[in-house]
């Protein structure tokens, strides 16, 4: 029996090899990338981004292409519990092709064009012209978990810690997306400052003030509340709040 789940297992899951030595160039330049941590997060809602004109402009043509999720967002989540921060889009999303070719090697998101221009004596400040992309990510946390749903694919989970490889997993138990991605930063110790709404907002105006779609911040609050005397006298409830006004030039 337990041969047979090994197996179930082994056709939903696959382990892969980065194409880059990403966690050897990343040691041989973190120095200077700590400096830009807080670069990351323009990175992946500039990504957002542009999955969400993808799917935009794909439904020019076919209108149906919005069906499996109508809306246009960017959701921002924070979860102190946990030590995560989550960025969520419903854009065009990844086939598992795609999280093999394009999260697989470091040279598709322009990380590697970047440090290489460091070695070569440019200006930190320069990164913005390379698209440092997704693996900006690994500046502020130790793991990333993908969870990413296109039109024309089942939906997946792509996870690594960047020691070298990664896992993608067919996504048969988890909350289904209908369409979009869905990227879980889990925070290094030193980094939990992300998860702090002021230092998110603070992010997004400084950074993504030009994104063309509503942007949204779910923030947990504590609120006190009358209760009957068989119940606790304070109640903690979860306020989900969409405060994309604090985003600058949205259409």
């Amino acid at each position: 029996r337990m041969t047979a789940v090994c197996a179930s297992l082994q056709q939903f899951q696959q382990v892969w090899q980065f194409r880059a030595p990403l966690v050897e160039r990343a040691r041989r330049y973190s120095l200077p990338l700590l400096l830009l941590q807080e670069i990351f997060l323009r990175e992946l809602i500039s990504n957002a981004s542009d999955a969400l004109d993808k799917i935009r402009f794909q439904s020019l043509t076919d209108k149906a292409m919005l069906d499996s999720q109508p809306e246009l967002f960017i959701h921002l989540i924070p979860d102190k519990a946990n030590n995560t921060l989550t960025i969520q889009d419903s854009g065009i999303g990844m086939t598992k092709a795609d999280l093999i070719n394009n999260l697989g090697t470091i040279a598709r998101s322009g990380t590697r064009a970047f440090m290489e221009a460091l070695s070569a004596g440019a200006d930190i400040s320069m990164i913005g012209q390379f698209g440092v992309g997704f693996y900006s990510a690994y500046l502020v946390a130790d793991k990333v978990t993908v969870v990413t749903k296109h039109n024309d694919d089942e939906q997946y989970i792509w996870e690594s810690q960047a020691g070298g490889s990664f896992t993608v997993t067919r996504d048969t138990e988890g909350e289904q997306l209908g369409r979009g991605t869905k990227i879980v930063l889990h925070l290094k110790e030193d980094q939990l400052e992300y998860l702090e709404e002021r230092r998110i907002k603070d992010l997004v105006k400084k950074h993504s003030e030009f994104i063309s779609y509503p942007i949204s911040l779910w923030t947990q609050k504590t609120v006190d509340k009358e209760v009957s005397d068989d119940e606790e006298e304070v109640r903690t409830a979860a306020l989900y709040l969409s405060v994309s006004p604090w985003c600058c030039a949205l259409v």
